[in-house]
C-alpha cells in the first residue's frame, strides 16, 4: 500500500519528520518497506532561481546568439549566452546558476558549468519550460509576471512542495488502515492528537431534476447502497493539484470524475464508482445477481461469462458494473458524459472476493472490499466526492442522496480484564493509559468496573472482535519497544540429546550435493487430478486456480513437474531432492505428514569422449537410498516389495512393521500424467520415521577388530516368490554373532531351471571379534543356514 507523506499531514496536524512518521508507523504495526522523497517535477528545480534581464545585446560572434546581464538577486550580475529568439530587456526569467542540474522534459539530464560561447563567457542558463520538465514547449525561454522576485528559487515561485511515500507492507487483517484516513488513525492514537477530517458542511442538493431509482434484490451481498445524481458536469483534464496527489501514490490521472473518485478511495477508503447517468436505462438501478452464464463485456473490452453468484449493478435492461470489483465498459465515464451518477456502497466482502477470483481480476475497490470497508462512511464519502465533482467539473447536484441501509452494522461488543492485559501483555499498563489508547483507536467504553472494561468496537475494525484482538491493539499503540525484556528468565532444561530436524535435513542436504543432486522446492497446492483417492484429499474451499485445488497427497508429482519442465527445455539429465510435507483427511482429522524424495531421470552423468553416458537405472537409486540409510546409521530394516500404485517396481524397507521408505521406477500411468515418456526413478521417505530413527540411535566406539574376516559363497535354488531379503533375515536369525554381513552377487533365471525357480547366489561374511575363527566353527554355522534355508524358504543348495 503507498502512503503519501503530505497526504497524510491533511488528516493530522503534526511536526514529525517524515523519518520519524517512519519509525512511528512501522512501531505500530505497518510496517514502511521503502520510503522515498517524491518530487514533483524531476529535480525539483533545485539550483534553480527567478532573475532579471538587465541587458540583452547581439552576440558579437555569432548572427543568432544573444549576451546578457541578469540579476540573480545575488548582487553581482551574471553573464550569460542565450540562443532564445524572444529573450529582451527587462523580463524575468527563469535561470539554472553554475552548479545546477537540468532535468529536462527528453534527453537526459545535465551539469551547469561555466563555459565560453563563441567567445564570450556563459555564467549560466536561462530556461525554457521543456528544460526543466515544467512543460513540452520549446518556443523560446519561460518570461514571467513582472513581480517575479530576483533571487527567489523557483521552487517557492512555482509552488512546488516535495513529497515522500511510504510502501506500507499491509497485512490482510489491517482493511481499517487501506487508506490515508486509516493510517492517519493509527498514528493520530500513537502521538495523541486529533483527526481532520474533510468537511462537508457545505454539501447541499441543488435540485431533484435527476433522480434515479434504486433496488437492492440481494442485501446479503450488498448491505448497504449510497448514490446520488450530478448533472453538468464537464469531463476534462484534472487540475494540477488532484493530478499530482494522484501521481506521488503512482496512479495514472484519467480525467476529473474518475480521479475524484480514485482520490476519495485512497483518501478515505471507500470505494466509489462513477456511472454515465444517460446510460442508466430505464432510470434504474437494480443490485441483483444475473442469470449463470450472462455475457459482460468489461472495462478492458474483456468479454466476461458470468457466475450466478456474482453481484451486478443493474439497470432496467442490462448489467452496468460487477459490484465492487470492476466497471462495464458501455456505462463507465467519458469525454462525452454530461450526467453522473455516484454510487458509494458496503459490499460483503465474501461476494467480492470470489467474484474477484473467480474472474482473476484484482483492483484498488476489490482489494478493500475483499478484507471488509467501513459500513458508515458510504454517505460521508458520497457527499465528500460530490463536493468535489462539482469543484473540478462544475455542474449540480440534481437528486437527494439514496440511502438504502434495511439493517444497519453493530459495533462489535468486547469485554477486557485489566489482568488479562497485564497477563497477555507481559507488562502492567496503567488503567488511564489503557482507557486513554482504547478511546484513541475509536473504540467506545460503555462500562467500567474494577476489573476491566465493556467496549463497542467500530464495524470497519474488522479484525477487533475478541478481547485478545483488543489488547493486541493497546500493545500496538502502546509500543512493542516500551516492554522490556526481562532480565530473569525461567525454563525446564533436557539435557537428553536429540538430533534436530535441521541437522538431520542438512546431513541427508550435504551428502546428496556432493553426489550431483538439485534440490528442488515445490508447492504443497497441486490439481486434484493428481489424486488417487480424492474422498481422502484435503480440498481448497476456495481455489486460485483449477491447477491449485487441493493439498498434495505425494510428493511424485512435484518432481515429475519439475523433470517434466527441465526436459521440455533439454536438461534432461537430472538428479533432484526435496523436503516437503504430504496431507490427507482421515476420518474428518488433517493429517499432515512430513517426506523426503529423491528423483533419477536421464544419464547417470554427462556425455564424456572416454565413455558413453549410462542411463539411470533402479539400482544407481538404490545404492543412493542404502547410501543415506547408511549414513543415518539406521537399523534393524526388513525389505518387501513396493505395493504403491505409483510405483511400476520397486522395493519397500519396513521399520517396525512401518513403511520407512518406497523406491523404484515411476509408474507409466503417473508419468503419462505430466506427458514424460522417459523413465524416472523415484524414492519416497517418510521423514518423520527417519526422524524418529535417528533419534533413537547411541553412537558407540567400536575397536576395528584384530582378528580376519571369512567369507563362505553359497549358490542355490529356490522358488520365484522367494526374494533375497527373506534369505537375508533367515541367515541373519541364524546367526547373530558371527555372521557380519550378506550379500547377493549373482541371479539367475532360464529353461537351464526348472519352471518356477530361480538361482540366488549369496555371500556371507563371518568374524569374531575375539579369535581366529577356525574352518569347524565355520562349518557348523554354514551347515545352520543350508538346513534353515532348506526348512523356512525350501532352498536347495546346488553343488
Amino acid at each position: 500500500m503507498k502512503i503519501s507523506y503530505n497526504w497524510l499531514k491533511q488528516f493530522i496536524d503534526t511536526d514529525k519528520t517524515p523519518e520519524q512518521l517512519s519509525q512511528i508507523l512501522t512501531g505500530i504495526g505497518l510496517e514502511v518497506e521503502m520510503m522515498d522523497k517524491v518530487q514533483p517535477v524531476p529535480g525539483g528545480l533545485e539550483g534553480l532561481v527567478i532573475g532579471h534581464v538587465k541587458e540583452s545585446q547581439d552576440h558579437p560572434n555569432s548572427d543568432h546568439l544573444h549576451l546578457t546581464k541578469v540579476d540573480v538577486g545575488t548582487g553581482t550580475d551574471l553573464q550569460i549566452v542565450c540562443g532564445a529568439a524572444n529573450v529582451a530587456a527587462g523580463q524575468k526569467v527563469v535561470v539554472a546558476v553554475v552548479g545546477a542540474t537540468v532535468y529536462p522534459m527528453e534527453g537526459d539530464n545535465f551539469k551547469i558549468n561555466k563555459s565560453k560561447i563563441r567567445g564570450e563567457v556563459s555564467e549560466g542558463m536561462i530556461c525554457a519550460e521543456d528544460e526543466i520538465g515544467l512543460g513540452h514547449s520549446h518556443e523560446g525561454i519561460m518570461v514571467l509576471d513582472a513581480g517575479a522576485i530576483p533571487g527567489t528559487p523557483a521552487k517557492a515561485y512555482f509552488k512546488l512542495e516535495d513529497d515522500y511515500l511510504y510502501e506500507i507492507g499491509l497485512t490482510p487483517n489491517r482493511a481499517d488502515a487501506a487508506s490515508h484516513l486509516g493510517t492517519a488513525r493509527d498514528i493520530a492514537a500513537f502521538i495523541k492528537t486529533n483527526i481532520n477530517k474533510p468537511d462537508i458542511s457545505d454539501f447541499k442538493v441543488d435540485n431533484n431534476d435527476r433522480k434515479i431509482e434504486v433496488v437492492v434484490e440481494n442485501t446479503e451481498a450488498c448491505p448497504r447502497y449510497s448514490s446520488l445524481t450530478i448533472s453538468g458536469v464537464e469531463v476534462k483534464d484534472s487540475p494540477k493539484w488532484l493530478k499530482e496527489k494522484l501521481a506521488v501514490i503512482g496512479m495514472r490521472s484519467i480525467n476529473n470524475i474518475v480521479d475524484v473518485t480514485n482520490y476519495v478511495l485512497h483518501g478515505l477508503g471507500q470505494p466509489l464508482h462513477a456511472f454515465d447517468a444517460d446510460a442508466v436505462k430505464g432510470n434504474k438501478v437494480i443490485v441483483k445477481t444475473c442469470p449463470e452464464g450472462t455475457i459482460f463485456k468489461t472495462l478492458d473490452d474483456v468479454d466476461r461469462k458470468l457466475s450466478a453468484d456474482d453481484l451486478m449493478i443493474c439497470n432496467a435492461d442490462e448489467p452496468m458494473c460487477i459490484a465492487g470489483v470492476f466497471g462495464g465498459a458501455s456505462s463507465g465515464v467519458k469525454e462525452t458524459t454530461e450526467n453522473v451518477f455516484l454510487e458509494s456502497a458496503y459490499f460483503n466482502s465474501v461476494w467480492v472476493r470470489k467474484t474477484s477470483k473467480r474472474h482473476g481480476l484484482k483492483t484498488d475497490a476489490s482489494f478493500r472490499f475483499e478484507r471488509g470497508t467501513d459500513p458508515d462512511i458510504t454517505v460521508f464519502a458520497l457527499k465528500y466526492a460530490a463536493m468535489l465533482i462539482k469543484e473540478v467539473a462544475g455542474g449540480t447536484i440534481s437528486s437527494d442522496v439514496s440511502d438504502i441501509y434495511p439493517n444497519p452494522a453493530t459495533p462489535f461488543e468486547v469485554n477486557i480484564t485489566y489482568k488479562n492485559v497485564d497477563r497477555l501483555i507481559g507488562k502492567h499498563i496503567p488503567q488511564e493509559e489503557i482507557k486513554s489508547i482504547i478511546t484513541a483507536l475509536d473504540i467506545h467504553i460503555v462500562n467500567e468496573t474494577a476489573d476491566g472494561l465493556s467496549l463497542k468496537v467500530p464495524p470497519y475494525r474488522v479484525d477487533v472482535t475478541r478481547e485478545v484482538d483488543v489488547i493486541e491493539e493497546i500493545l500496538r499503540i502502546y509500543g512493542y519497544n516500551n516492554i522490556e525484556i526481562p532480565t530473569q528468565i525461567r525454563a525446564s532444561l533436557n539435557n537428553s540429546i536429540r538430533p534436530e530436524k535441521d541437522d538431520v535435513q542438512n546431513t541427508i542436504s550435504d551428502l546428496l550435493s556432493a553426489n550431483g543432486f538439485n534440490e528442488i522446492l515445490s508447492n504443497s497446492l497441486t490439481r486434484s487430478t493428481y489424486s488417487t483417492d480424492l474422498d481422502h484429499a484435503v480440498k481448497i474451499l476456495n481455489p486460485l486456480s483449477g491447477d491449485l485445488d487441493v493439498m498434495r497427497q505425494s510428493m511424485v508429482f512435484s518432481g515429475l513437474e519439475a523433470i517434466a519442465y527441465n526436459q521440455n527445455r533439454r536438461n534432461g539429465d537430472l538428479k533432484l531432492y526435496e523436503f516437503g510435507k504430504v496431507y490427507s483427511l482421515k476420518e474428518d482429522k488433517y493429517i499432515e505428514t512430513q517426506r523426503f524424495a529423491i528423483f533419477l531421470s536421464g544419464a547417470n552423468q554427462a556425455e564424456q569422449w572416454n565413455q558413453k553416458p549410462q542411463p539411470v537405472s533402479f539400482y544407481m537409486l538404490k545404492a543412493v537410498v542404502d547410501g543415506l540409510i547408511q549414513r543415518l546409521r539406521i537399523t534393524d530394516l526388513t525389505t518387501e516389495d513396493a505395493t504403491c500404485s505409483k510405483i511400476a517396481y520397486g522395493l519397500q524397507y519396513m521399520r517396525n512393521s512401518k513403511q520407512l521408505v518406497k523406491f523404484g521406477a515411476v509408474a507409466a500411468s503417473a508419468l503419462k500424467k505430466v506427458d514424460l515418456d522417459k523413465e524416472v526413478f523415484y524414492a519416497d521417505f517418510n521423514f518423520d520415521m527417519v526422524l524418529n530413527a535417528v533419534r533413537k540411535n547411541r553412537i558407540v566406539y567400536q575397536d576395528v577388530s584384530k582378528f580376519p574376516a571369512v567369507r563362505r559363497d553359497l549358490s542355490m535354488l529356490v522358488d520365484k516368490t522367494v526374494t533375497f531379503g527373506q534369505l537375508k533375515q533367515i541367515a541373519l536369525k541364524t546367526e547373530k554373532k558371527l555372521l557380519k554381513d550378506v550379500n547377493v552377487f549373482d541371479v539367475y533365471e532360464g529353461d537351464k531351471l526348472p519352471a518356477g525357480k530361480k538361482s540366488y547366489a549369496l555371500s556371507f561374511t563371518l568374524q569374531d571379534e575375539e579369535k581366529t575363527l577356525t574352518d569347524k566353527a565355520i562349518d557348523s554355522i554354514m551347515q545352520k543356514l543350508i538346513y534353515n534355508f532348506g526348512r523356512e524358504a525350501g532352498a536347495e543348495v546346488r553343488k
